[in-house]
């Protein structure tokens, strides 16, 4: 009975060793998806983003788009047969930029639902503060 046990728990630490590594495998291919997730949802403050956007922000934001989807266009003219049919080139890569976008926005109304918002990082450096009265007793 013993050597049955010892055998599935040996068993048990084989395929949870291999389950551990198709989930590596899994997340390495999606890194880059994963860190644009992270990023947009814990990494930036939509409270204050939202009226940027909406003040007029959208408009180089969409321009940044149309740009880099027209340079990706261009550094690798191929059309798409991602979804089932085939997307022309510049339209894909439209798509694509578009879908980042909207995953970002998505994002940041996820973090208002859920009433989340990053830690506030302070870059000004402290106010330099002159003693004067020291300097006064000195040339006394």
């Amino acid at each position: 009975m013993d050597t049955n046990l010892w055998q599935t728990l040996g068993e048990l630490f084989v395929v949870l060793g291999q389950l551990l590594v198709q989930i590596l495998a899994l997340g390495a291919h999606w890194l880059l998806a994963i860190i644009w997730i992270v990023w947009w949802l814990l990494g930036v403050n939509w409270r204050k983003l939202w009226p940027v956007l909406a003040g007029g922000a959208w408009a180089p934001l969409v321009l940044l788009v149309l740009v880099v989807s027209l340079v990706w266009s261009r550094l690798a003219p191929a059309p798409c047969d991602c979804i089932g049919v085939t997307v022309p080139n510049f339209w894909w890569q439209l798509g694509y930029m578009a879908m980042l976008v909207v995953i970002a926005l998505f994002c940041g109304w996820l973090q208002g639902l859920l009433h989340w918002e990053p830690a506030e990082i302070n870059l000004e450096p402290p106010a330099h503060v002159h003693d004067h009265g020291h300097a006064e007793a000195a040339h006394h």
